[in-house]
């Protein structure tokens, strides 16, 4: 069973153009993020979903440096180009993940991958995602390949190609999910870079953590926040993407 991590990268951001090759202490945020994701115990491959303009050869090239294969698709339809990736790498399990998220966690990302591969009965989906209790940037949604090939073959809305996993965890009836929760939630906090503001923290987060252990978890980030905590204001008003709706018992969906 070959679990592959599939990260989605361009170089054309509306809100800060460039970012995930920009960067930080000489390292390119994606490089941080690809250097995380080798230490996860779960992961068998990386491999880069980048598109066919030629603003994103940088992408590609970094690729290349870096030693990992690389798809590249459409700009608009990304469940193509993961479709396309993973089909490449040969996954059976898919875990996907943005380029924006240089500090994502490798022990969060092993709990997502293993709390799929040993369900019992056996999920389809489980993602860390969209909960609301972890900070946005520590994300990770991991699938079985079959139901990616099948939301690909399936899904027409756009909202469905251009987010990847709507088509899926839509689909209950189809596809058994779980949404895991984080005990106790990280609240009001954004680790991803989207806006310039995002960078600020995470290159201050960077160059406090990065040169004296570059393995540093997401509780070594909690820990120089609470040292600092005018730092988690830096970015506090940059707009977060809605949660997901809550049932009438005002749970979210599939809890755990």
């Amino acid at each position: 069973m070959k679990i592959v991590a599939i990260i989605q990268a361009r170089m054309t951001s509306t809100r800060l153009p460039g970012k995930v090759l920009r960067e930080v202490l000489g390292k390119p945020l994606l490089g941080y993020q690809v250097e995380r994701l080798r230490r996860c115990c779960t992961i068998d491959e990386i491999v880069l979903a980048t598109t066919v303009n030629a603003t994103d050869d940088p992408v590609a090239a970094f690729a290349e440096a870096e030693g990992l294969r690389f798809w590249r698709g459409s700009e608009e339809d990304v469940l193509a180009r993961f479709a396309g990736a993973a089909e490449m790498a040969g996954a059976d399990i898919v875990v996907r993940l943005t380029a924006d998220c240089p500090l994502v966690d490798p022990g969060l990302v092993d709990e997502v991958v293993r709390t799929l591969t040993e369900s019992d009965p056996p999920l389809d989906y489980v993602s860390n995602a969209g909960s609301g209790t972890l900070p946005a940037g520590l994300d990770a949604e991991v699938m079985r390949a079959a139901a990616l090939f099948a939301a690909h073959a399936e899904a027409v809305e756009r909202q469905e190609r251009e987010h990847v996993t709507p088509f899926i965890y839509n689909h209950r009836e189809r596809f058994a999910c779980r949404m895991l929760r984080h005990e106790p939630p990280i609240e009001g906090q954004r680790w991803t870079v989207d806006q310039p503001e995002d960078f600020e923290l995470v290159r201050r987060i960077l160059e406090a953590l990065y040169p004296q252990n570059p393995a540093f978890t997401y509780r070594d980030v909690l820990a120089l926040l609470a040292a600092h905590p005018d730092w988690i204001e830096i970015n506090r008003t940059v707009s977060a993407k809605p949660k997901p709706v809550k049932n009438e018992d005002g749970a979210y969906p599939d809890e755990a």
